[in-house]
């Protein structure tokens, strides 16, 4: 097992001139940003010198990411996936999210593929300020026609910019789609024990990443890795398999074990990002399409958090992909410290001197709903946004981040009072204990809100508006 990297053993291959060019005040503040990710080799100019050329190369090798990174497609909306630094996400932030992909068939009308890909481009979700999207489409061989396979590739790449996989156990299937696809760098899936020399051709021709499938088979899974990398293809993108119902368990075991030889044993014949198909489900058949979409949506959930860098799903109800997003925005946020956004005033809609005053905190899914909230009913009012350290309502009264004098402070500092004739302010329920101290602190009059920040309207109907 390998030992965990540390400062010194970056150090000792800097150049220890503590020049300060790189920003840092010593080569070893450097090595600890470097061990972190913070910073990049390129930032120290002296390692750069041809002097240096044997150490710099030692340092790659050494910050190289256990998990290889690989880009599908190209342009804009190209996909990077791998490239992790970590196992665990409370050791670094994760990089590159987990890339969703949505299947379509060669077998589909024309103008139901084109709908369902505009869908698939044009899927949007906004969540505390960012907004998820869609990363690929899966363009799968249920004919294993050619010229149908072709014909399809064609289409999709004419109507839309979005990155492919293209599905196929065919060498000449694939063929047909990459003609299509030329320079657009699709996923090819998938390289078997049977046909990696011809599909490994295609890779080279088309200079495209290409997925190897072993099904629960991690020694097979290596072998053809080791001899497509030998045969000159370094994109690789590992299959362990996707088994429905009870072979589950399997999936997620072969899963976990191919990412821990990458990081303790530094396997690199298994350091490639992997791909999860949780859309095998669907191949059952027999329960009602809600069922398998919802066991779609968890078998999803579950490879997300195991290690899964690429997912092919085929649902694309929004109660189905939203769960699976949501997840993934969790999991790709840093962990050493809370979403937040900047603390301040907010101003909504066309405000007066007789405008309702709220306050909330900075943490960043409460502001965003409080915010949406506000905006869906086109309420016109002040909100202030008071630092709680990117803490909610609840967990930043309780630890003392939120308290009467800091709400007190937020109002002086804002200027609301320049703003507003009346001296009311509307803290949320969760924030009740403060109501007195406040009072006291600031010399306003405080009206405790609703709970939830939906019933904002209402409650400003009963107790603002009122006359």
């Amino acid at each position: 097992m390998p030992e965990k990297l540390g400062p010194l053993d970056i150090y000792n291959l800097l150049p220890k001139t503590n020049c300060g060019k790189c920003a840092e005040k010593n080569c070893m503040a450097f090595a600890t940003r470097l061990i972190e990710r913070s910073v990049t080799i390129e930032q120290c100019p002296p390692i750069l010198e041809e002097k240096y050329k044997k150490n710099q190369a030692k340092l790659r090798d050494l910050l190289r990411p256990p998990v290889k990174e690989v880009i599908i497609g190209s342009g804009n909306r190209a996909a990077k996936i791998g490239g992790k630094l970590v196992m665990y996400r409370h050791e670094l932030t994760y990089q590159n999210p987990t890339a969703i992909a949505v299947d379509v068939t060669d077998e589909m009308p024309e103008d139901q593929l084109l709908k369902r890909v505009k869908a698939i481009e044009g899927y949007s979700i906004t969540r505390i300020g960012e907004n998820l999207k869609l990363n690929l489409v899966a363009v799968r061989s249920t004919s294993n026609d050619p010229a149908k396979f072709g014909k399809t590739v064609k289409t999709i790449v004419g109507n839309s910019q979005m990155p492919l996989i293209l599905c196929s156990f065919e060498p000449n299937v694939l063929e047909a789609g990459l003609v299509e696809a030329k320079g657009r760098r699709p996923l090819i899936y998938a390289a078997t024990k049977d046909n990696w020399k011809e599909v490994a051709d295609l890779a080279l021709m088309y200079n495209c990443p290409v997925v190897v499938f072993a099904p629960n088979d991690a020694q097979l899974l290596r072998s053809i890795a080791d001899t497509m990398r030998k045969y000159g293809v370094e994109d690789l993108v590992l299959d362990p398999g996707t088994f429905a119902d009870q072979g589950m368990t399997d999936t997620l075991d072969n899963f976990t074990m191919a990412r821990q030889a990458a990081f303790a044993k530094d396997d690199r014949l298994l350091g490639f990002p992997m791909i999860g198909v949780p859309m095998v489900v669907w191949s059952n058949g027999g329960d009602a399409p809600e069922t398998t979409a919802w066991t779609e949506a968890v078998y999803a959930s579950m490879l997300l958090t195991r290690y899964a860098d690429v997912l092919i799903v085929h649902s694309l109800e929004p109660w189905t992909i939203l769960p699976i997003m949501t997840l993934r925005q969790n999991i790709y946020t840093d962990p050493r410290k809370p979403t937040a956004v900047e603390a301040g005033l907010k101003v909504y809609g066309q405000v007066d001197e007789n405008s309702p005053v709220m306050m909330t905190s900075n943490f960043s899914l409460t502001f965003y709903t409080v915010a949406n909230d506000i905006e869906a009913a086109k309420i016109n009012c002040y909100l202030i946004v008071v630092d709680t350290e990117g803490l909610s309502i609840q967990s930043a009264v309780a630890g003392r981040k939120l308290t009467a004098e800091k709400v007190a402070e937020a109002i002086k500092k804002v200027g609301i009072e320049e703003k507003v004739k009346h001296k009311k302010i509307i803290i949320p329920q969760f924030a009740a204990r403060l109501r007195g101290d406040l009072e006291d602190m600031s010399g306003w009059e405080v009206l405790v809100g609703p709970q939830d920040s939906s019933g904002i309207p209402q409650f400003l109907q009963q107790y603002w508006y009122k006359k």
